[in-house]
This record gives C-alpha cells, structure tokens and sequence, in this order.
C-alpha cells in the first residue's frame, strides 16, 4: 500500500524535522477563530451540564484568565488544573493559556502524595481544585505567545516511581491538530467528538477536545464513564468523531441493547492507548459500518499521535500501529538482525520540549533530536510500524500507564512483605491488569485482600493490583539476581482478588 497520509504543506528544516507550514502562531488562535466562524455554535456539550456555545467559551475562559492574573498569576507561570472532566476543566484551560500561563493538568486518580509531588515539582504558582469556583476577574487575552513557547506540561509515570512533566510547547499541540485532521480524514468542517477519557490524557485533551476546536466544531465531555451513556451520547448527539481505548468499545459491544443504538451517524473511529485482539477489530468494524476504523499510536512525549493505521488497513494488519504520521520520522535502533526488533525512535514536531526540572533523563531520552520510546518495535518493508515488547517494565492497564517497579516499591513497605514481583496480566478487556506475586518474610503470613487496601492508601486506584499470589518459595532469579518474570508469568495461576 503507498503511504496513506496527505503530505502537502510540508517541509523539512535545516534540522532534518519535517514541518507543518501555515500552522496557527498558538493555542488561543485556534479558539478564538472557532469563535469567529461559529460564535453561536456549540463548543461543549457536558452531559447532565450545560451546553455552550464558542462566544460563551471565549467569554468564561477570558474572565478566568482575568481572575488568574487578578490572583497573581503571571505569563510563564505554571497552573494545574485538578478539575474532573467537564466544562470547567475546559474554561481552566483556555483560562490558563489567555494569561499567558502553562497548563499542568493533575490526573485526578492520583493518590494525595503523587498530586503534592506534580504541584510542587512543576512550582505551580495556582491550582483548579474540585468545589471551589473558578477565578473570575475582568476579562483578559494573552495571545503573543510563539510556537516554541511552552503551553502546556503532562505529568507522565516515571520508571523511579516520579512523574515526569513533559513540556509540550504550542507547536507540538499545533502539530498533533493538523495530524490528527489528516490520519483521520476529518476534513475542516464542524464535527462532533465524544470524550469519555480524561482530559487530563493527551488523548483527551490534544487529540480531540482541541481537534474539534480546531474545526469549531463540538466536543461532547462525560463527567464519569458509564457504559450506557456512552451509547446514549453516540446516538442522542450524532457523534461523528469516536475515539476512546479499547476496553470501552468491548464494553459497549457487550451491552444487550447495543443492537438498538443509532451508529449511523459516526464517520470516523479510532482507538489506540493499550494493546488490542484483532478480533475485536472486525467486531467494531461490524458495528459501526458507516465509520472509517484506525488506530493511533502515541505517547505524552509525543504530545499524542505518532503513527496511525488507517481504515484500508485495520482488519488486514489489526497488530500494526500504521505508518509514521505526515511530519514524523521512526527509526529502530540497533535492530535484531533476525527479527528486526529494536528500540523505536520517533522525530517529528509533536516531540515534546523535555522533562520539566529533569535535566538527566532528558539528556537520556531526547537524544539528536530522536525520542527514545522504550517501546521495543519492528517497521515492515512497507513502513507500518509494529510494538512488540516494552523495553522499560510498564503494564498498560486500558489506557493507563503502570510501572511495575513504582508498584513494587509500595507492596514493599508493607513490614511482612518480603520479596515482591509486579507483572501485567493479560486481560480482553482492558489489554493487561496488574497482577503480584509476593513472598511473606520467614514466620509472617499475609493476606491478599490487605494488601490490595496497604496498596490503595499509597497508589492511584489504576495502580493497585487486582490479582495478589502471595508464595512460600522465594522467587525465581537468574545469576545477576534479577526476578525471572516471563516464568512467573507463565507459573502463576492468577485469581482475581474479590
């Protein structure tokens, strides 16, 4: 198949980066642009919420801007935004960037410790907190802030336990948004996206909430997900754009009435974020006939989107995440001289800044201009891209990004605790969940059910294990004294905790 995606309007700089020419100069371009061509239009619909339009978005984020700047908020600072998905974590966000200030938004699934580690280690000098009513201040507009200006910062898990902010500048939203448009085939016309994932998720936020905008069109925000109203939604709103992980459309799919539901009016279907079977491809293919079916592959560092499988593609290679998007580059290092497997490297625009305040794994990630992915991959002759391991120990539990090692550090400080081995355990709904083997010190016995609660009054709920094996036999190592997970993960007879 020749390469699917639209290259026009691009060129390669000096740097050897491929580029979107003709991109907005920011961020608050895109919106108030929306607001001249459709001020009466629809920009958010919240479920059981208001419906707004794009003059009452511009108006209510202009006086949360005022109200930052009325509380001291200054062009540069950091805010974050602990809000839950809805209408005013969208005026906190636009808020944010018409004072000139840098988003970081706060997964609201963290534990009290993980939110305190990204408020201070960002230096956050206001935070949006649940309960308490937005700024309000005489309205204000910031909008001279330039392409490599920073606009935003997504915390993302960290192999030592720490979150690491990726810095995401205007040019790399802006560079996911034209992306987007072209992998998707939306065209420039208004469309309407459901959102039933975070927004605090690059998916969420960059991927659709600011697609959609970029076409004056509506974005549709679940507070909380529910199977039922995600049907609802896809029929009562004419949802033309669809985009979520795979577990909720297994979900939706395994609903009795699904077969009631108007899918007619969705164009456009993707998923990505965790692995996926390819027979729940062909499902969704069946389901939503009228729809172009394709799935993204990203990460934060990537401000979203890297590659993406498009529809003439997505039953016949359901295991590949596509091609490397219009202005990305994807290389593997050091491949397998049998299997071409080696670590992914991306290049593109949408490669974020670094890590905020880390300069040293910056420097061990983003190296000559490559991103090193940890993703271990192979790309066939005909450049689709395919993950096939992780090279960094993380479970992706639906979406959800869990590193075993921050995992095992908690179980760890249990005091009857004495070896613990942290592992992804293959699951159809929700690709992988977290699964622990752990080993009692010598006279202590332990309980599964009491460390699942130890666990939860130290990690986001996503984080903590739904399957406990606890073992009298210490665990299997090799020479250097490293766990052998691959025989623990064939070994263990893996019971869900109740």
């Amino acid at each position: 198949m020749p390469y699917p995606f639209d290259r026009s309007g691009t060129e390669v700089g000096p740097d050897g980066i491929r580029r979107y020419r003709d991109l907005p100069r920011n961020l608050p371009e895109i919106l108030r642009s929306a607001v001249e061509s459709r001020p009466d239009g629809e920009a958010l619909v919240e479920l059981g919420g208001e419906r707004v339009t794009y003059r009452q978005l511009w108006d209510r984020a202009a006086r949360v801007a005022g109200g930052l700047r009325a509380a001291g908020v200054q062009p540069g600072d950091r805010v974050a935004n602990r809000l839950p998905n809805g209408n005013d974590w969208v005026y906190a966000f636009w808020g944010t960037l018409l004072a000139g200030a840098v988003v970081v938004p706060v997964n609201t699934r963290f534990a009290e410790p993980e939110v305190r580690y990204v408020v201070e280690d960002s230096g956050a000098a206001f935070m949006f907190e649940p309960g308490a009513p937005l700024p309000d201040g005489n309205p204000l507009e910031t909008t001279d802030q330039q392409h490599t200006d920073l606009a935003g910062i997504f915390y993302t898990s960290g192999t030592t336990g720490f979150p690491k902010g990726a810095m995401t500048t205007h040019e790399n939203y802006l560079s996911n948004i034209e992306t987007c448009l072209r992998c998707l085939n939306l065209g420039r016309e208004p469309r309407t996206t459901l959102i039933s994932v975070p927004l605090f998720h690059v998916t969420g936020c960059n991927s659709q909430l600011l697609v959609v905008t970029a076409v004056a069109g509506t974005s549709v925000i679940m507070p909380a997900f529910e199977v039922h109203a995600f049907l609802r939604a896809i029929q009562d709103e004419r949802v033309d754009v669809l985009t979520t992980v795979p577990a909720i459309y297994w979900l939706a799919l395994q609903q009795p009435n699904f077969g009631d539901i108007d899918t007619s009016s969705v164009m456009s279907l993707s998923y990505g974020g965790a692995p996926i079977a390819p027979d729940l491809v062909h499902r969704i293919q069946q389901a939503f006939p009228t729809a172009r079916v394709g799935n993204g592959f990203g990460l934060t560092e990537t401000s979203s989107v890297s590659t993406y499988l498009p529809h003439e593609d997505a039953a016949e290679h359901a295991d590949s995440v596509g091609y490397p998007a219009p202005v990305v580059d994807v290389q593997v290092e050091d491949p397998d001289p049998d299997s071409g497997v080696g670590e992914l490297l991306i290049r593109g625009p949408h490669v974020v800044a670094g890590y905020w305040a880390k300069p040293e794994q910056t420097a061990e990630t983003f190296v000559d201009g490559w991103l090193h992915s940890g993703d271990l991959a192979r790309i066939d002759d005909e450049g689709r891209v395919y993950i096939v391991d992780r090279k960094k120990d993380m479970i992706n539990r639906g979406g959800e990004n869990v590193y075993c090692v921050e995992v095992e550090n908690a179980l760890a400080a249990h005091p009857d605790v004495g070896e613990v081995a942290v592992i992804g355990v293959a699951d159809s709904m929700m690709g992988e969940k977290v699964g622990a083997v752990v080993v009692p010190l010598p006279g202590r016995t332990l309980e599964a059910p009491d460390l699942i609660a130890f666990a939860g009054e130290r990690l986001a709920d996503f984080k903590v294990p739904q399957y406990v094996v606890v073992r009298s036999e210490p665990l299997p190592r090799n020479p250097g004294g490293k766990v052998l997970k691959p025989s623990l993960r064939e070994g263990t007879d893996w019971q869900p905790v109740r």
